[in-house]
């Protein structure tokens, strides 16, 4: 049965807990549904660990500990490390070495979960089989991080504890054991079901389905519809060439939830040092790449250009390269003027450090003179 499935090299934990789970969504969850019905309790419960989860995946693991796109204080890195556990999509220590090895060597034979490979190896394969040897060295940032390590060596208990436990224990407290078993199969069971394959889709379908605006250069396309589904993670076009961008939805008007979480959280403070490509990058990226998919139009036969739209081709081309040269010219008399105003600035700096020593110095000096006085003084009333 089955000839084709490479048995021996099946792992055995992540298959069954895949499977089994999808199992139980597909069977116990309509049991359940069925005899008990769904409460808005039940509901609000599902979309609220959906999201606390959802958003651990592809804030924390992804955006903050994979790519390190903005600086968090501890609160949101213990809450992302929390939840991000109750995915059961690994440590983030883990999840975060395998992202790394997938953006420095995406479609090559080094990438885990390489679409080349097939729609289903990208989407789960890559997990159920034993195809590669997990390795953390590309993550020495993470290995310094106490919290991302102390999740790391109790990952198991924290994933089963948050993504069961919790759920079962809320309904529980709230209408006993009937809702606390609806609890643990719907915001649990489920829940983990929908989240998990909300992130195997990125892996499968944004490099399937979608266009490539920014860049040819992989697979990766940006899907409006993947990321209404994927907390914006969608746009993976753009984010394969700026990775470290902390939005992924970059126009005003695509939805990026994961975004739009960051920016409040360094609006309270919790967040910092936010990372954005400049916009003139972007801009020259999508010309670029509109140049060339023209260019290979052309060179293809798909479509001709009169003479006259030639000559307006060649014109704008020079344009654009003359703005490039520009630009580029501008970007390093800027750095150069920041270089310059830094260089000035430390200089004042120094200039007031001595000031200020100078200063305490003297004061220093009239202390002591004042205590010299002061003493001469008791001693002469005696």
């Amino acid at each position: 049965m089955f000839p084709r499935i490479p048995w021996k090299d099946v792992c055995w934990t992540n298959s069954t807990f895949l499977i089994s789970t999808l199992v139980l969504t597909l069977t116990a969850v309509p049991w359940y549904l069925w005899h008990f019905g769904l409460s808005w309790f039940q509901g609000i419960l599902f979309l609220l660990f959906f999201i606390a989860t959802g958003l651990s995946i592809t804030l924390g693991y992804h955006r903050l500990f994979s790519h390190f796109s903005f600086r968090a204080s501890w609160p949101v890195k213990l809450f992302t490390l929390l939840f991000g556990a109750a995915a059961f999509e690994n440590s983030a220590l883990s999840w975060s070495a395998d992202h790394r090895r997938h953006h420095k060597f995406v479609d090559d034979e080094g990438d885990p979960y390489n679409i080349n490979k097939g729609f289903f190896h990208a989407h789960m394969g890559w997990i159920m089989f034993k195809v590669r040897t997990a390795t953390v060295e590309n993550v020495p940032d993470l290995l310094r991080d106490r919290l991302v390590m102390w999740q790391h060596n109790n990952y198991v208990s924290i994933a089963v504890g948050v993504s069961f436990l919790l759920p079962a224990l809320i309904g529980y407290a709230w209408g006993g054991w009937e809702v606390a078993l609806g609890s643990l199969l719907i915001a649990g069971v489920a829940r983990v079901v929908f989240v998990q394959h909300m992130t195997f889709f990125i892996n499968s379908l944004c490099h399937t389905l979608g266009s490539r605006p920014y860049s040819s250069r992989c697979t990766a396309r940006d899907s409006a519809l993947m990321a209404v589904f994927t907390f914006g993670e969608g746009y993976h076009n753009f984010h394969h060439e700026f990775q470290y961008d902390y939005r992924n939805g970059v126009k005003p008007w695509q939805f990026d939830p994961t975004k739009w979480s960051i920016w409040l959280l360094e609006k309270v403070g919790l967040a910092a040092q936010l990372r954005r490509v400049p916009t003139e990058r972007i801009m020259l990226a999508e010309i670029a790449e509109k140049q060339r998919q023209m260019d290979q139009r052309l060179a293809e036969g798909k479509f001709t250009l009169p003479a006259q739209w030639g000559v307006r081709l060649q014109t704008a081309q020079q344009q654009l390269h003359h703005a490039v040269e520009i630009w580029e010219q501008k970007k390093t008399e800027y750095t150069r003027c920041m270089e310059q105003k830094w260089e000035e600035s430390r200089q004042k700096v120094a200039a007031l450090k001595q000031e200020m020593e100078l200063a305490s110095e003297r004061l220093r000096t009239a202390i002591e003179h004042w205590q010299e006085e002061h003493r001469l003084a008791q001693a002469a009333l005696v």
